[in-house]
C-alpha cells in the first residue's frame, strides 16, 4: 500500500513540475489534458481508499472537503476528455502505441500512457458501449501490462473481462471464447481497408481524411488560382490593400491575410471569455438553439458597441465583402479545445427549415466570413465535403464565401466542417451576413451563376 502511494506521490510530482513549466502548453496536449482528469478523478478515489485504511477517515474527510472546494473535475469531464482522444484518434487515424507512447503525428508530446491509463481509456469506451475502441485500449493496456507488474493497478484478468466481451460484441465470437477460457495476450489483427477513390467515399471518410490533409488539389483547380491586392476603391485600402488568395472558384472561397491585429484578437477574447457557453445548434424544425454532440465548443456572442476593437473588426467586414452588415448577426466568438470540433453543415437555412432565423426577420444566411484568431498546432482544419478542399488556421487571416447563390437557393456545395483539435487551441470568430439590405450591394439574377461584376467585386 504505501509502495502504491509513493508511486501516485512521484508521478503527481513529475507531471506538476512538468505542467508548471507552461499550463497552456501543457493543457493543449489531449493526452496530458486526458491524464490529468484521470488523476483527479478514479485515481483519485484509489488515494483516499489508501489512505483511509492507513490514516483514517478523518483526515480523508479533510481531503474531501478540500477537494470539493478546488472544483474537481466530475466522472463525467473524465468520459469527455476520454471521447475527445477517441475523436481524435480515429480522425487522424492515431496508431493506438503511438498514442500511448505519447506521439502524436509523430511528435513526442508527453511521458505517455501508463498500463493503467490506457485501461481507464477502455472502460470508458465500454461505458459507452464503444466496443471497437474498448478492444484497442484494452489490448494496449495488455501490452503494456507485462512491464508493469507492481506499478499498476490493472490486473490480467481485468482487462481480459472486458476484452473477452467487447470482442464478442464485435461478432468474433471463436476469439471471445478463446480469451474467456484461458486469459491469454489479446493478438489483434488489423485488417487493411482497401483504399477507395475519394468519389465513393462517405461523406464521413472524406471528412476525416481532408482533416489529415489527405486530399491535395488537383493541379488542373489550382493551376487557376490567384492572389492579388485589392482596394476596391476605398481610399484607406489604397494605403494599406488587402491581401486575398482564392482557395476555391466554384463556390468561390477567398482567404483574406493580416486582416485582424493581435491587439483586436486580444480585446476580443478578453471580453468573450467569461460569458463562454456550451455552442449550439439550431433545430431545423423549431428553430431553437439546442446543444448537440457534433459541434463540441464554447462560443460567445459579442455587441459592436461594447469596444472599438470589436466594432472594427465588424466593420471591416464591409471591406472584405462589399456588403452591409447593418443586418449581420453579433461576432460570435468560438473557442475550440482539444477534440472540440463541428461535424459537416450548411451555414445557411435549408427550404425544410422555415423557422431558421424567423425571429431575426433578416432572410437567409447569404454569406460568411470566418476570422481566424490563433494558428493551431495540429487539426483544427476548415473542410468543404462537397468541393474536397481544407483550409488551414492562421492567425490574423479570415476565410470568406458565400452560402446563397445569386438567385437566392442554397449552395449545397459550401457544407464545411471544423476538423477537431489534436494539440494547441482554436479560436476563431464568425460574421454571418443576411439576404436584407443586399439588394442592391448583391442583386438577385435568375439564374445560378453570378454576373461578371459579382465575381469581380470580392
Amino acid at each position: 500500500m504505501v509502495v502504491v502511494l509513493y508511486s501516485n506521490v512521484e508521478n503527481y510530482s513529475r507531471e506538476h513540475e512538468e505542467a508548471s513549466r507552461n499550463i497552456q502548453q501543457y493543457l493543449s496536449n489531449p493526452i496530458n489534458a486526458y491524464l490529468l482528469v484521470k488523476r483527479l478523478t478514479t485515481d483519485w478515489k484509489r488515494v483516499e481508499e489508501l489512505i483511509t485504511e492507513d490514516v483514517g477517515k478523518a483526515f480523508v474527510a479533510n481531503i474531501t472537503i478540500s477537494r470539493s472546494d478546488l472544483k474537481f473535475p466530475t466522472d463525467e469531464d473524465l468520459n469527455g476528455a476520454a471521447v475527445a482522444l477517441m475523436r481524435l484518434q480515429d480522425t487522424y487515424k492515431l496508431d493506438t502505441s503511438q498514442v500511448a507512447r505519447g506521439v502524436l503525428n509523430g511528435v513526442q508530446y508527453s511521458t505517455g500512457l501508463s498500463a493503467g491509463d490506457c485501461f481507464e481509456l477502455g472502460r470508458q469506451s465500454y461505458n459507452n458501449g464503444d466496443y471497437y475502441h474498448t478492444v484497442l485500449w484494452m489490448q494496449e493496456a495488455m501490452n503494456r501490462l507485462q512491464d508493469e507488474q507492481n506499478r499498476t493497478t490493472s490486473n490480467k484478468p481485468d482487462i481480459l473481462e472486458y476484452l473477452a466481451f467487447s470482442t464478442y460484441m464485435q461478432g468474433n465470437v471463436a476469439r471471445a471464447l478463446s480469451m474467456t477460457n484461458e486469459l491469454l495476450e489479446l493478438q489483434f489483427t488489423v485488417v487493411e481497408k482497401k483504399v477507395k477513390p475519394i468519389e465513393e467515399m462517405t461523406e464521413r471518410e472524406r471528412y476525416e481524411m481532408l482533416c489529415r490533409g489527405e486530399v491535395p488539389m488537383s493541379p488542373q483547380l489550382q493551376k487557376d488560382l490567384r492572389c492579388r491586392y485589392i482596394d476596391r476603391g476605398i481610399p484607406f485600402l489604397k494605403i494599406a490593400p488587402f491581401k486575398e488568395e482564392e482557395a476555391y472558384l466554384d463556390p468561390r472561397i477567398v482567404i483574406y491575410h493580416d486582416v485582424i491585429s493581435d491587439a483586436e484578437i486580444d480585446t476580443i477574447k478578453r471580453l468573450a471569455q467569461p460569458r463562454f457557453k456550451r455552442a449550439t445548434v439550431q433545430n431545423y424544425k423549431t428553430g431553437e438553439l439546442e446543444i448537440a454532440n457534433y459541434r463540441i465548443s464554447k462560443s460567445a456572442w459579442l455587441q459592436e458597441y461594447e469596444h472599438k476593437h470589436v466594432q472594427a473588426v465588424s466593420q471591416r467586414v464591409e471591406h472584405m465583402t462589399s456588403m452591409t452588415v447593418e443586418t449581420a448577426e453579433e461576432l460570435q466568438v468560438v473557442n475550440y479545445g482539444i477534440g472540440g470540433h463541428y461535424e459537416p453543415h450548411f451555414d445557411f437555412a435549408r427550404r425544410e427549415e422555415t423557422n431558421a432565423f424567423k425571429s431575426l426577420g433578416t432572410g437567409n444566411r447569404i454569406a460568411t466570413v470566418l476570422y481566424y484568431m490563433s494558428d493551431v498546432e495540429q487539426g483544427g482544419g476548415t473542410v468543404f465535403t462537397a468541393i474536397n478542399i481544407s483550409l488551414w488556421p492562421k492567425k490574423g487571416s479570415a476565410a470568406f464565401w458565400y452560402n446563397l447563390k445569386p438567385n437566392g437557393e442554397g449552395d449545397y456545395k459550401t457544407r464545411h466542417a471544423a476538423c477537431p483539435v489534436l494539440t494547441g487551441s482554436k479560436w476563431v470568430a464568425n460574421k454571418w451576413l443576411h439576404e436584407r439590405g443586399q439588394e442592391f450591394l448583391r442583386p438577385c439574377t435568375l439564374e445560378n451563376q453570378p454576373p461578371d461584376d459579382d465575381v469581380g467585386r470580392y
